[in-house]
């Protein structure tokens, strides 16, 4: 049985972040649990390419859009192979073999007389990349509310309008095609508004794959980007895909036109859309433009890629917006993890080790263990069913409360009291428990595979288990079947506990560094800095020697035996971030700042306060007789933006 699946094909206009690896890291434990369930499971990611943000992309980083997509795209695959994600397919829309696949789609939508030429004069999206509408431009777009601009040019068009009743139908008759629920009443009524033929291809772009019978035009984004679903597997008999995993902001391009695109060329629909929510920091959409993206390395070098997969699919209720912060990972990972799963871990195979000489010991039945076991089995049953549903967190939280129990049953039985006896009761009861405690192990560990791949399988080693973990069936696991007399493997610490602070000033100071490195593999390097005259009046030319720039904090903490000033770590869109301190303690805690946008004077000189170079000034408003209060915008100011 083939269960093949999608990611989106990730935009090349930036590096990856955590928004991207949490989409991504969905499918792989999608993938790794299908697997489980003997599926061939095939699952595809890969970069879409083409487009005029990529164009403006490339000329600011002074690069060609060959290089620069060559660059980025690279930096997506070396990312999930460092995550250790497990990618069958990685397509980029550059790709030869991937231009051959939309220029058939077009032919065959051509052929079937939905395809044909015309002039399009309207709005449009050039951050969205998206046709908003005829009229003038100017108008926000019903997207992303940015303002939209007026292009007037021949375009080729598909007959969207000729599919309104078919994918009406499709949505009544496949209920499952587009989920959660809420995103399916959205697209539906949507549609039911009726649609408009969408422009697939522009003359004005140049960055694109050519239209075959008329190379003025390159194809359109969407058009060019679906496609990519089937270009990966080309030949190799997957379509159509079980499954498209993408986030909610593009739902109405994968619900409406790609259905319709293959409806037009006779081919076979996707079975199944799942529109997951957006990942929040600090309660605001993470991207690029709000200058709040957080980067999944740092949190891999100071806790392991395991914690922060665990996190994700257990603290987010798939589907919908959930929130990312680093005081919340540490702490579940305090909590769940050190305290929870890898104390009871340790504890177990210790006793196992101590009392029973390294050996799983044999299993007398008692009624306590029993239960156990009931509840073992009644889990498993909701792990496998919420896991179907990706209702991940559901099921993490089904498997925490075994692990409790468990905890639970090993306080109550105090088998190193028991131990201490030499009645055949006391040790039949020792012996259940230890039996009882290490076989619920197993059976985590089994279900723990498509969530924390590779905890699991130290856990399997330090179980003793011969049987490669790969080779595990969901279908196939029920209680009681852990060996006796198996020796147990080497014991090792699996989750560390870490200090919350400590850790977090890593994870940010890494962060900063990766910020840094990425930056300077996109060429971006610091604005030339102009000495400003003193002075109690000046004209408006000394006023343009001032350099003034949005930022966005990424660190802050206290400055030592002072209680006016923070240190704060601020990305001036620059190669590298600025420390700048600013005596407002009295008005802000650190942790406020985190993420904020703050207005920066760039140019000044560097400055030493109780030791720290400062290199810029915070801009604030400074009542009488009150605290500072930052400058701040009412509309979205991209970082390094300049004041005027």
């Amino acid at each position: 049985m083939k269960y093949y699946l999608t990611t989106p094909i990730y935009y090349v206009n930036a590096a990856p972040h955590l928004g991207h690896t949490y989409t991504t890291i969905a499918a792989d434990a999608i993938r790794r649990f299908k697997r489980m369930q003997g599926y061939e499971a095939v699952l595809t990611t890969g970069t879409d390419e083409h487009g005029s943000k990529v164009e403006g992309a490339a000329r600011a980083s002074g690069m060609t859009p060959q290089a620069f997509t060559d660059l980025i795209s690279a930096e997506f695959r070396d990312q999930w192979e460092t995550l250790g994600l497990a990618i069958d397919r990685f397509m980029r829309t550059t790709d030869p073999r991937h231009a051959a696949t939309v220029q058939r789609l077009f032919e065959r939508c051509l052929a079937n007389g939905y395809i044909y030429k015309g002039t399009y004069t309207g709005a449009y999206c050039v951050f969205c990349e998206l046709y908003a509408g005829e009229g003038q431009g100017g108008a926000p777009c019903p997207d992303c509310g940015r303002p939209t601009e007026t292009v007037s040019e021949e375009n080729y068009f598909f007959k969207l309008s000729a599919f309104q009743d078919r994918l009406l139908e499709l949505y009544e008759q496949q209920p499952d095609f587009i989920q959660p629920e809420v995103r399916r009443n959205e697209v539906t009524a949507f549609v039911r508004q009726g649609l408009s033929d969408l422009s697939i291809t522009r003359t004005t772009l140049k960055w694109g794959i050519p239209v075959p019978t008329d190379p003025r035009h390159v194809f359109y984004v969407w058009f060019d980007a679906l496609s990519t679903y089937m270009s990966a597997v080309e030949g190799e008999d997957l379509w159509p895909a079980d499954l498209h995993l993408i986030g909610k902001e593009i739902t109405r391009f994968h619900a409406i036109y790609w259905p319709a695109f293959l409806m037009a060329a006779g081919l076979p629909l996707p079975k199944r859309i799942f529109a997951h929510g957006w990942l929040l920091f600090e309660q605001d959409k993470m991207s690029k433009s709000r200058g709040n993206i957080v980067r999944p390395d740092p949190v891999r070098k100071v806790m392991g890629i395991d914690p922060l997969r665990y996190f994700l699919l257990r603290e987010i209720n798939f589907g919908q917006d959930g929130s990312f912060s680093y005081d919340a990972l540490v702490g579940r990972y305090n909590a769940d993890l050190a305290n929870g799963l890898g104390n009871l871990v340790s504890r177990t195979l210790k006793m196992i080790q101590d009392y029973t000489a390294g050996a799983v010991p044999e299993l007398a039945g008692g009624p306590a263990s029993a239960e156990i076991a009931g509840l073992a089995t009644a889990t498993i049953a909701e792990v496998i069913q919420a896991f179907e549903n990706f209702q991940f967190s559901r099921g993490l939280e089904s498997l925490w409360n075994l692990l409790s129990a468990v905890d639970k049953f090993i306080v109550e039985q105090a088998p190193w009291q028991l131990a201490k006896r030499d009645d055949d009761a006391s040790q039949a009861a020792m012996r259940d428990t230890l039996y009882t405690a290490a076989d619920v192990l197993r059976v985590a560990t089994v279900l723990l595979v498509p969530i924390m791949p590779s905890a699991a399988a130290r856990i399997w080693r330090q179980l003793g288990m011969t049987e490669p973990l790969e080779k595990a069936r969901l279908e196939c696991l029920v209680p009681r079947q852990l060996v006796p007399g198996q020796r147990i493997g080497e014991l090792a610490p699996l989750f560390p506990r870490l200090e919350m602070q400590p850790a977090i000033d890593r994870m940010r100071a890494l962060e900063a560094a990766e910020l840094a490195r990425q930056n300077a593999l996109l060429g971006k390097t610091a604005a030339p800095a102009a000495a400003a005259r003193a002075g109690e009046r000046i004209s408006i030319d000394d006023f343009a020697k001032v350099d003034m720039r949005v930022g966005v904090v990424l660190a802050a903490a206290r400055v030592k035996r002072t209680d006016t000033l923070i240190e704060l770590t601020v990305d001036l869109g620059e190669a590298a971030p600025r420390i700048v301190v600013a005596g407002i303690a009295g008005a802000y805690q650190p942790e406020q700042l985190i993420g904020r946008k703050v207005v920066i004077v760039a140019n000044l000189q560097p400055r030493k306060l109780r030791g720290i170079e400062s290199n810029g000034m915070i801009v604030a408003a400074s009542p009488e007789g009150g605290l500072p209060v930052l400058v701040g915008f009412l509309e979205d100011v991209p970082v390094g933006a300049r004041l005027t």
